[in-house]
């Protein structure tokens, strides 16, 4: 099992929790260069966020039904 798969396994189920360790890492990651690359910090934030918001429902998690 990689990395990835891991940290995938532990992202499912709480995506607001993993929204906010983006960006409580980005905002650190700024504080430390100075906001020397604060637009590409931004951005992988962004990136990183409409990845959590966008992954399929696994398993046993349906949408509802109307």
């Amino acid at each position: 099992m990689s990395m990835l798969d891991k940290l995938k396994g532990l992202i499912k189920g709480h995506p607001d929790q993993a929204r906010q360790g983006v960006e409580k890492a980005g905002d650190a990651f700024d504080a430390k260069t100075q906001n020397k690359y604060q637009s590409q910090v931004d951005t992988a934030q962004q990136k990183l966020g409409d990845q959590i918001g966008n992954q399929p429902p696994t398993g046993g998690e349906r949408p509802p039904q109307p």
